[in-house]
């Protein structure tokens, strides 16, 4: 709707005088109406949407965000609703997860703890008790296994150092089994080979003592037999090898058995292979012999029918 309004000047009256006659000519009518363009004082048109009448012959632009429904009015948008642009003619509603109040350019999304599952929320509800949400969030959540929640919370919480929460939407922890939960993990966890827990509600493992050992992580350290050896963190009694070694303090040492054995063990050995190296030497001697001349032999020198007993032999035929 224009509004509009026109102003009628007072009549006013312009003589002519020729020869002895008087013309007179009534004034124009002045139209002006809020919200003309200055263009064209003549006529009147309505504020483009967008734009407002500022009492002056333009239409401006709404400087801030929000609407401009009609000329002469920027209104900014409703509970609910947002607008980041000036000069528009509808608003926009908030997505679930978001909420916003009157004039808001933006929406805002609901904080931890909270949530909204409507569009054109103008607030979030918070979440029941054991019951907890991330940023801009559309419903609640009951908390993790091994997270509790002792009330209306912002986030779930860790069970601390010794304690677990066994199920989803725990309002408490309790404490391990005799195992274990350092207060970064979530979960208690079984002693680890060579450890023992036997307590409840513990942080740490101990560690299996000298002289003991631990077969399983949740039994107290069993004594080591006088015959084994346990060191520190020993799962089970580690023996010298029978018959050839025995027990002397922490260490194995030989059994008088094992010195025997190595004793005619090494004396056999060495008999054998002086046997051998006899053999050998006896071998080559009569090696030696049977490649000799067959008259090498000594005799004393003489001769025999005018030959000398050394010469070879000469066939004389028969």
């Amino acid at each position: 709707v224009v509004r509009s309004q026109t102003t009628l000047t007072p009549a006013v009256t312009a003589s002519t005088v020729s020869e002895n006659v008087t013309t007179t000519t009534p004034a124009m009518i002045s139209t002006t109406a809020i919200g003309c363009s200055a263009l064209n004082t003549s006529t009147c048109e309505a504020c483009a949407p967008g734009s407002y009448y500022d009492n002056t012959l333009l239409c401006l632009c709404c400087p801030e965000v929000g609407l401009c429904m009609f000329p002469g009015a920027c209104l900014p948008c409703f509970q609910g609703f947002y607008q980041p642009l000036a000069g528009q003619q509808t608003c926009l509603p908030c997505l679930p997860g978001f909420y916003t109040f009157t004039g808001s350019p933006v929406c805002q999304a609901c904080p931890p703890g909270s949530f909204t599952n409507n569009t054109g929320s103008l607030s979030c509800r918070t979440c029941s008790p054991f019951y907890t949400s991330e940023r801009n969030a559309t419903l609640c959540n009951p908390c993790p296994e091994g997270t509790y929640c002792s009330s209306s919370c912002v986030q779930c919480q860790i069970c601390p150092a010794g304690s677990e929460a066994l199920q989803d939407g725990a309002k408490d922890c309790t404490p391990c089994r005799p195992m274990h939960k350092p207060s970064r993990q979530k979960m208690c966890q079984i002693c680890s080979s060579g450890f023992y827990q036997i307590s409840w509600g513990q942080e740490n493992c101990d560690i299996c003592p000298e002289n003991h050992y631990c077969p399983s992580p949740d039994v107290n350290p069993i004594q080591c037999p006088s015959d084994a050896f346990c060191p520190e963190g020993s799962t089970a009694p580690g023996y010298c090898m029978e018959t050839f070694f025995r027990k002397a303090g922490d260490t194995c040492e030989l059994a008088p058995v094992t010195i025997a054995l190595l004793v005619i063990g090494g004396g056999a050995l060495l008999f054998i292979i002086l046997l051998v190296l006899r053999r050998r030497k006896d071998t080559d001697s009569e090696l030696s012999l049977s490649r000799a001349p067959l008259l090498r032999k000594e005799r004393p020198p003489g001769r025999l029918y005018g030959v000398p007993c050394d010469a070879e032999p000469v066939y004389a035929g028969w």
